[in-house]
């Protein structure tokens, strides 16, 4: 069996077990400012003003960067590569009249281990953008999403 099976074969149960409906609360609290409170009890506080909180707009940046990360480090260590280190930096361009939806999201992936190479990211990135990554896919389609990678290798 290729290395391209077994990770196929590996990825056969990956996210079936994700639930198909989600639920959450958004609760006011004063000015601008909201809660969002996941059913697992997660908050995330959201403020107009970002004195408080955050912006919905950052909050969808970090989710489509967490999950891109989560699919990218899974798969890159199903294909046996070692991870000691993982950042991501990321950058939204935005429509600048309303709706001011984002039209662009840069990624730089730096990641650092053993027996990482370029054709392992390019395929785990691939995999996330095309077939895994939710986030990404619930993001407009004319959307630009590009991921770079620097790969620091450790002996």
């Amino acid at each position: 069996m290729s290395e391209q099976e077994k990770l196929e074969q590996s990825l056969k149960d990956y996210k079936t077990k994700v639930a198909a409906d989600m639920k959450l609360r958004v609760d006011w609290t004063k000015d601008l400012i909201f809660e969002a409170r996941t059913s697992r009890g997660y908050v995330i506080e959201y403020d107009a003003k970002v004195e408080w909180g955050c912006m919905p707009t950052e909050s969808l940046l970090a989710s489509t960067a967490g999950c891109l990360a989560i699919d990218v480090v899974s798969f890159v260590k199903k294909m046996k590569a070692e991870i000691t280190e993982f950042k991501m930096e990321v950058t939204g361009k935005r429509n600048p009249t309303p709706p001011q939806y984002f039209t662009e999201m840069d990624m730089l992936i730096t990641v650092k281990g053993k027996n990482i190479d370029e054709r392992k990211m390019d395929r785990a990135i691939a995999l996330s953008k095309e077939k895994y990554c939710s986030v990404y896919h619930t993001l407009r389609p004319d959307m630009k999403h590009n991921v770079r990678y620097e790969i620091i290798h450790e002996d």
